[in-house]
């Protein structure tokens, strides 16, 4: 009786494991099909009778790599500019704001001070607070500096990293749980509050670090909302989201839609490697960052 019950609780499981697995296959196919279509879509002859415009199938029946040549004419299109407009401006928001993030949280998670729990509650309330409704405040004042249109990287930078110290969050978290009693070992040898940062708990923090920058990185990387903004009507100061956009917006949406695809994908391949390549960390920071607030 007893092995009728396990034969039967294991033809459950695989029962049960079969519908799971069948679930989420299906789920993956509708969620890769668009990102299947637009890859295939940018391998599309552009000198067909369609003229690089929507069609309404999916396969090339001719492969192509004209929409890729074309963004790469420095004579005809500026991608190459905006692409390196948007490296730049990703890469420094993520060193500086992992760095300051980084600083904030272990001075949180570490020291006691007055206004302490305070400053916390109130960083907490203002990031409930969507940052879109400071764009325009935002504008006049980066105006002011000189730090819009042909100012706009230096401008966009500025705009990520000014109140990045406010997502802390998840990093104290990730501090929390490293023990204090290796701070307090550390003291006793003489070492400084900078010290126990650098030498103790930095090495210790690799997940959250890597965390940290993979979604400072990635804010700027896909911004369209202020960079839209602030490089208004300056072409050479687009990233790649604003300039892709314009693209479908304001020029020959039918004659334009391959090279859109093929922009998307070079765009889609820096972070798809990062995350190949630092999702074990990523996954460890998002788990070991929630486990103390």
């Amino acid at each position: 009786m007893a092995e009728k019950e396990k034969k039967l609780h294991k033809t459950n499981n695989h029962l049960s494991n079969t519908i799971s697995y069948i679930i989420l296959i299906l789920i993956s196919i509708v969620w890769l099909f668009p990102f299947v279509c637009i890859v295939l879509q940018s391998f599309r002859t552009y000198n067909d009778n369609t003229g690089g415009g929507m069609v309404n199938y999916i396969v090339p029946k001719q492969f192509s790599l004209d929409s890729y040549k074309f963004l790469f004419d420095t004579e005809n299109c500026d991608f190459i500019t905006w692409y390196i407009n948007t490296v730049i401006i990703a890469l420094f928001v993520a060193v500086i704001t992992t760095i300051v993030v980084v600083c904030v949280a272990f001075t949180l998670s570490r020291m006691r001070f007055a206004m302490r729990r305070p400053l916390m509650n109130i960083w907490l309330i203002l990031g409930m607070f969507p940052g879109f409704l400071t764009m325009i405040c935002l504008y006049y004042l980066l105006k002011a500096m000189g730090l819009t249109q042909e100012g706009a990287v230096p401008g966009l930078i500025l705009i990520s990293v000014a109140s990045c110290g406010m997502g802390y969050y998840v990093c104290k978290g990730y501090f929390d749980t490293i023990p204090k009693s290796l701070d307090e070992a550390a003291k006793i040898d003489g070492a400084t509050y900078a010290q126990i940062l650098t030498h103790v708990i930095v090495p210790l923090s690799k997940p959250i670090i890597i965390y940290t920058a993979l979604t400072a990185f990635m804010g700027p990387w896909c911004d369209y909302i202020f960079a839209s903004y602030v490089a208004f009507g300056r072409t050479k100061s687009y990233n790649v989201a604003v300039a892709l956009y314009r693209w479908l917006n304001t020029n020959d949406y039918q004659g334009y839609f391959t090279r859109f695809c093929a922009g998307g994908v070079l765009v889609a391949i820096p972070v798809t490697l990062l995350f190949m390549a630092l999702q074990k960390y990523y996954v460890e920071g998002v788990t070991g960052g929630a486990v103390k607030g």
